[in-house]
């Protein structure tokens, strides 16, 4: 059954590339299947058109994570990946973009899934992936004056982070 569905995706997709509608695929590489998975390989700005297509026309439901993959020496330097489930379905798609260095920024995907929010705050303090349209990207698992973003391949093991003071209604204990 997840090969139908992955074929019926893939051809909308294409189909919305060729007549010029919202979203294009842009895919950079052909989609495929990896660990019973469908990969797509999508242009930043394709990614919020085609997570739209897949909530809206093939009921996928559920998003489950957004994180990030530093490749260093690589330009693009950053592969931005989104996952999503069907419960309709019982299948899984992922969606990936490369994004630069200088500007590293995807958009948001908080206007259809609401737990995008939160996901989208914990990539951004892991790698500093800034999400268009996340009008909240506070630090989620940092400290506010974290210097740096810790799962990027080049951040120091050994960085000392400069210290905080404890916020009112914090008691050190002994």
């Amino acid at each position: 059954m997840g090969a139908e569905v992955f074929d019926r995706i893939q051809s909308r997709l294409a189909k919305g590339e060729e007549e010029g509608q919202s979203p294009p695929g842009q895919a950079r590489a052909p989609a495929g299947v990896s660990h019973g998975i469908l990969v797509l390989d999508l242009a930043p700005g394709a990614v919020a058109g085609a997570a739209r297509v897949l909530k809206e026309e093939f009921g996928f439901d559920v998003f489950l994570d957004v994180t990030a993959v530093d490749w260093p020496g690589r330009e693009p330097r950053f592969e931005v990946v989104w996952h999503f489930y069907s419960t309709a379905h019982k299948v899984r798609v992922r969606l990936k973009a490369r994004v630069a260095e200088a500007s590293p920024a995807a958009p948001s995907l908080t206007p259809l899934y609401g737990s995008a929010a939160f996901m989208e705050r914990e990539c951004h303090d892991m790698y500093g992936i800034v999400f268009e349209g996340n009008a909240d990207l506070r630090p989620i698992l940092l400290y506010e004056g974290f210097v740096g973003h810790p799962l990027r391949k080049d951040y120091p093991k050994e960085r000392e982070q400069p210290l905080v003071p404890y916020r009112e209604g914090f008691e050190e204990r002994g």
